[in-house]
């Protein structure tokens, strides 16, 4: 797999609680990670198990799930989701949830920005060279 893009490296230089992190859309399919492919495309799937499992735990009628959280003896799971991305991480036990939870957010966000299109810039235009006249000095009122 590819080094992690920008935003991924920098969540995982930042945020000293993240342990692993996989970006992937909602097949499964792992768009970045910084752990290698085998041990990624496990931690999208199992992050997409828990997820449908807590969907359908969830009431009817109930908005979509964005964030999830799933503490074990050995650290815990993460998964937020952003409209098509999602993002999975692991963290050592006992993590400040609310900053891994911000965190995240912020990397999917970063992705998104950086995946979009960048406006085109607009050749400059010629500029119009014209021809001043030079103006008159004005008379000194004050004569000597």
């Amino acid at each position: 797999m590819p080094p992690p893009a920008a935003p991924l490296a920098d969540l995982t230089e930042i945020s000293t609680q993240i342990e692993t992190a996989v970006v992937f859309d909602r097949e499964g399919t792992v768009l970045e990670s910084n752990v290698d492919d085998e041990r990624a495309g496990r931690l999208a799937g199992s992050a997409l198990e828990l997820l449908k499992a807590a969907e359908d735990a969830r009431p009817e009628g109930a908005e979509p799930l964005a964030q999830l959280e799933v503490g074990l003896r050995d650290g815990s799971v993460f998964v937020v989701t952003d409209e098509d991305r999602l993002i999975a991480a692991t963290t050592a036990p006992e993590p400040t949830v609310g900053l891994v939870f911000y965190d995240l957010k912020s990397c999917l966000r970063a992705l998104a920005e950086e995946s979009k299109p960048k406006p085109r810039r607009r050749a400059a235009r010629a500029k119009k060279t014209t021809t001043r006249t030079p103006t008159r000095a004005k008379k000194d009122d004050a004569k000597s």
